[in-house]
């Protein structure tokens, strides 16, 4: 029996996109909304279609994600991140495709704390000799 539905999960620095694919006519619902309502206009939209695009999968799924922490750029990479995932789980054939466009790697980079003396993470308070 064929799974009908798969499921991957994305992240970018404290967002997280868990991500549902089904087969379909490429409706996008992100959080119960359209992504030009979630994300407001056309804000990094075009990221989203990447990995469809890469893969010639372009409106044979549906996707069903939900999105959680972070901001609005670091979910859509979130995003981008877990409909790649998805569509690895899929068909294993699109690795190559994936890796080559960098859709598969998560960015690694995160705030860095803030240290005990200090201001923030890197700023001090003011030094005063005298």
């Amino acid at each position: 029996m064929a799974q009908d539905r798969f499921y991957a999960t994305g992240k970018r620095k404290s967002a997280i996109a868990k991500v549902w694919l089904t087969p379909g006519t490429g409706k996008i619902l992100v959080n119960k909304m359209a992504p030009e309502d979630y994300f407001g206009g056309i804000f990094k939209i075009h990221k989203i279609d990447k990995p469809f695009k890469v893969t010639d999968t372009f409106e044979s799924y549906d996707v069903m994600a939900t999105l959680l922490g972070g901001g609005k750029s670091a979910q859509v990479d979130a995003l981008t991140h877990g409909i790649s995932r998805a569509l690895l789980e899929v068909n294993s054939e699109n690795r190559s495709t994936l890796k080559k466009s960098g859709l598969l790697t998560r960015d690694p980079r995160m705030k860095e704390r803030k240290k005990y003396g200090q201001k923030g993470a890197r700023a001090k308070f003011q030094f005063s000799k005298r």
